[in-house]
């Protein structure tokens, strides 16, 4: 008896709290002690769990996952869907960037998988393509009328509203509209393809959007341009990436399942 009322004192003294209490010739739990022995509990449960589950091989933990917006629309809801189901444990911490920024955070160890064009993917990285994006010309009947089908000079009298100037889309736009002309066109470029969407549908000017995040958006009512073959845009090429050193066994898993909702 000496000995346990000792090593109470001393665990007492040691966590500054009071967990026994006397009650005639015995001890009993003090509401503090209540409440350690349930947290205790809880925290033995939680370590057990995690044992469990590592070494049962279960997917679980935080995936830092990077996406161009355009395919936050349309591939990342199927995808991600599918991975929820196949592993519950899994949590995602999605950032939306452009493909440059999220490139170099995949250098940095800041993202785990990242779905970017194709041009701009890290080198040293495990990549997989995914489905071309078609681009198209889109505007507001109601604010802008063009022949049809419209080509280059149409288009360029208009102010025309495409990605940020240091992407790749907004590249191909330039290249396509200064094509054989001397006076260049005016491209505005936007972060975000719901901004980009919005300045069409309110006649700021024409778009160059992917056709996914159009029918995505039945609501925005903009109309594809009809053009002439040199006016034509060129897909976007996107991939799905991760570093094999350091992510491989989640990067194999969130790609399989982006490829399958990507040809769903």
């Amino acid at each position: 008896a000496r000995v346990y009322v000792n090593t109470q004192s001393l665990l007492e003294d040691r966590m500054g709290i009071t967990i026994f209490e006397r009650a005639g010739r015995g001890v009993r739990l003090s509401a503090t002690g209540r409440r350690l022995c349930d947290e205790a509990e809880m925290l033995i449960a939680q370590r057990d769990r995690i044992l469990e589950e590592l070494t049962q091989g279960v997917m679980a933990g935080v995936v830092r996952l990077g996406v161009a917006e355009t395919m936050t629309h349309t591939l990342l809801p199927r995808m991600l869907t599918t991975l929820r189901a196949r592993h519950p444990l899994l949590r995602f911490e999605i950032s939306v960037d452009t493909s440059e920024q999220m490139g170099q955070a995949l250098r940095d160890d800041a993202l785990d998988v990242v779905i970017m064009l194709r041009d701009q993917a890290p080198r040293g990285i495990a990549l997989t393509p995914l489905p071309p994006v078609r681009m198209g010309w889109f505007v507001s009947p109601e604010h802008f009328t063009l022949p049809s089908p419209a080509g280059i000079d149409d288009l360029a009298a208009l102010p025309i509203v495409s990605f940020p100037k240091t992407t790749i889309p907004h590249r191909q736009a330039l290249e396509v509209m200064t094509a054989g002309r001397r006076k260049p066109a005016t491209v505005h470029g936007s972060a975000s393809l719901a901004t980009m969407v919005n300045l069409v549908q309110q006649g700021f000017g024409i778009g160059t959007i992917p056709h996914d995040i159009v029918e995505a958006w039945p609501q925005t009512m903009l109309q594809e341009i009809d053009v002439l073959p040199e006016a034509n845009l060129p897909p976007l090429e996107f991939v799905i990436c991760h570093d094999p050193e350091r992510n491989e066994e989640i990067g194999r898993e969130v790609t399989r399942a982006a490829v399958e909702a990507g040809f769903d």
